[in-house]
């Protein structure tokens, strides 16, 4: 697999280009959703915010969801203990909520009200952020872990890798737990040839990426 050294800068700036040239067709979705994929340590929030600067000065509406924001419960994550690995590939994060907060409001002919966030993990409580008004034409940027393997509508996806070895060194201490269950979604999901771009960045300063392929 060829890959080409970036930045983060000019990858969005590539990044917002195809999506500025590739409108919704007719009786499809009016927003475009993309999906950054990849482990807490690959830091998918850069690219995500980087993309949604370089859509705004294109003039385009954009909402950051980080998947972060909707955690399942605590009693719910910890119910088989804190580091069970298959509760965290597959119970973790409330993907029935993102589906009908996130995904939903911006299906055809959906409102365009998108909750931004449901649960606080340090609280261990509802949030209850206010709805966040995306326009039609706006883009809708979902950024975190294990977020391949859902059938989430992406227009765009992109998986940020991590070697095992950058992985494990990136990963703090107390979530090295967790280097199992990402091992698994590669094996299992297989993020990096499901995703629509390959990043590869285990040097965060030196990324590298496979380009946009040609539609």
């Amino acid at each position: 697999m060829k890959l080409e050294a970036i930045t983060w800068q000019r990858m969005a700036e590539r990044l917002a280009g195809r999506l500025d040239g590739s409108p919704a067709p007719a009786g499809q979705a009016a927003w475009q959703r993309v999906g950054i994929d990849g482990a807490p340590a690959a830091g998918t929030g850069i690219l995500a915010e980087e993309l949604a600067g370089a859509l705004r000065l294109r003039g385009r509406s954009v909402l950051v969801v980080p998947v972060g924001g909707f955690l399942r419960p605590a009693s719910l994550r910890y119910e088989f203990g804190r580091e069970d690995v298959d509760a965290y590939l597959g119970g973790w994060y409330d993907t029935g909520a993102l589906w009908r907060e996130v995904f939903g409001p911006t299906d055809p002919g959906g409102s365009g009200r998108v909750l931004p966030d449901l649960w606080d993990p340090v609280t261990d409580r509802a949030t209850r952020s206010p709805y966040a008004e995306l326009p039609p034409g706006g883009v809708l940027i979902v950024h975190g872990p294990l977020l391949l393997g859902h059938w989430f509508p992406f227009d765009l996806s992109v998986h940020i890798s991590l070697s095992a070895g950058a992985l494990s060194r990136r990963t703090e201490e107390s979530e090295r737990w967790t280097l199992p269950a990402f091992a698994r979604y590669a094996r299992e999901t297989d993020p990096e040839s499901a995703a629509d771009v390959l990043v590869r960045a285990d040097d965060p300063r030196h990324p590298a990426w496979t380009g946009l392929r040609d539609t």
